[in-house]
């Protein structure tokens, strides 16, 4: 396997597509993600919660700022702030279930349990890509995204284990989730590149494998039953389908930045 890296002037058209797809899908993920935890500051259960959701907010965002970075870097056109902020929902890569408003906290806790587990998989599995300043930052990120996947599996066990009320939301989030992960596992149209290049070292059908096979468990400790299959989805945030919810996250999001672009935030 041939690696990468940024001044690299060998990488053929068709790798570098397939990477800038891949980076816009983490870039987007984290970004709407993290936006949707920093909605929970001064509305958390106690005043912990609060200070714990902010800071994992904090560092999604982050996330989301070095793979915007590694794009700026990698396309030589739009700034990094210019690709998280001025782009329409019908450009953006990010799975449907980050851009989901948070509903109530058990919700919360189920969407962010989801999504957070799926990220660890993806994560490992560009542990050792052939592009050479994703490998480098994802090794830093991961030991981030441990704490948060130990906060969000502790939660998600809590809310089960507690039973009544609690039990009943946690389940009845986690049912009513299941059919929108469909497109989480999805590498949008560039897989077969992304693997045969190295970028990324298993499929969306592994993805998807691996993910179970740590959430399963999880419902087994909470005490809920496993919903079975995910169905396949009927749209593909992968390729740019979107829900309005999108929109209306778009305009928040970027209702600062658009006063003065120009500006350095």
């Amino acid at each position: 396997m041939k690696v990468h890296d940024t001044a690299d002037s060998t990488i053929s058209p068709a790798y570098r597509k397939a990477l800038a797809d891949l980076l816009y899908q983490l870039a987007d993920d984290e970004l709407c993600i993290g936006h949707r935890d920093s909605e929970w500051l001064g509305l958390a259960p106690d005043i912990e919660e609060d200070v714990a959701f902010s800071s994992i907010a904090q560092d999604e965002v982050g996330h989301s700022a070095f793979f915007y970075e590694r794009l700026a870097e990698l396309e030589g056109g739009d700034s990094a702030d210019a690709l998280a902020f001025c782009r329409k929902a019908r450009e953006r890569k990010n799975a449907l279930l980050t851009e989901e408003d948070n509903g109530d906290w058990a919700r919360t806790i189920a969407r962010h349990f989801f999504y957070d587990t799926f990220d660890g998989v993806r994560l490992e599995a560009l542990a050792e890509s052939s592009y050479q300043p994703l490998a480098r930052g994802v090794a830093k990120i991961r030991r981030e995204e441990h704490y948060h996947h130990l906060h969000l599996h502790l939660w998600f066990t809590r809310l089960g284990t507690a039973g009544g009320e609690a039990r009943e939301r946690l389940n009845r989030a986690a049912q009513e989730l299941w059919p929108r992960l469909g497109d989480l596992f999805s590498l949008g149209l560039r897989e077969e590149t992304l693997l045969r290049e190295g970028i990324i070292a298993c499929g969306s059908a592994e993805l998807q494998r691996r993910w179970e096979e740590r959430v399963r468990p999880a419902f087994t400790t909470a005490g809920l039953v496993w919903p079975g299959e995910i169905p396949a989805p009927a749209q593909d945030g992968r390729l740019g389908e979107h829900t309005p919810q999108l929109e209306e996250l778009l305009a928040t999001l970027s209702e600062v930045y658009a006063t003065d672009p120009a500006a350095r935030w």
